[in-house]
C-alpha cells in the first residue's frame, strides 16, 4: 500500500506591523526579518503582488524613512481587520495567503484596486 505524504505547510499568525528597515529588508514586532522576494504586475488587472519571506538577514543600520530608495512597496503595514494590511502610504494589501513550510514563512500580498492615492 502506498503511503500518502503529508503536507507540512501550516497557518501562522501575521505580523502586526512591518517596518522598512534597508534596502529589501522589513522588520517585525517581534524583530524577525522579512524579505520582498518576488514582486510582479499582473497584466489583466495591473495589480501588484509582492511575495514577502522571512528569513535570517544581517541587518545593518535602520534607514531614516527619507533616505529610503524609491520604491512600489510602502515603508510601513499595519495589519487590519480582513485579512488586509493598511500601509504608510494609504494603501490596502490584501493576505492572499500566509504559510510556513519547512521552516520557512510566505507571505504573498496583493494591493487592492484603487487604494493608492494619486
Amino acid at each position: 500500500m502506498a503511503q500518502q505524504r503529508r503536507s507540512s505547510a501550516q497557518s501562522v499568525l501575521h505580523p502586526d506591523r512591518l517596518w522598512f528597515w534597508e534596502k529589501a529588508v522589513y522588520l517585525d514586532e517581534n524583530q524577525h526579518a522579512w524579505l520582498p522576494i518576488i514582486m510582479e504586475v499582473q497584466p489583466r488587472n495591473g495589480g501588484l503582488q509582492v511575495l514577502m519571506r522571512q528569513g535570517d538577514a544581517p541587518l545593518g543600520e535602520g534607514v531614516c524613512p527619507s533616505q529610503a530608495p524609491p520604491s512600489p512597496l510602502p515603508l510601513l503595514w499595519q495589519l487590519y481587520p480582513e485579512g488586509q494590511y493598511r500601509c504608510s502610504d494609504s494603501s490596502y494589501w490584501r493576505i492572499v495567503y500566509h504559510v510556513k513550510f519547512n521552516n520557512t514563512e510566505d507571505m504573498l500580498l496583493e494591493l487592492l484596486p484603487g487604494s493608492r492615492q494619486k
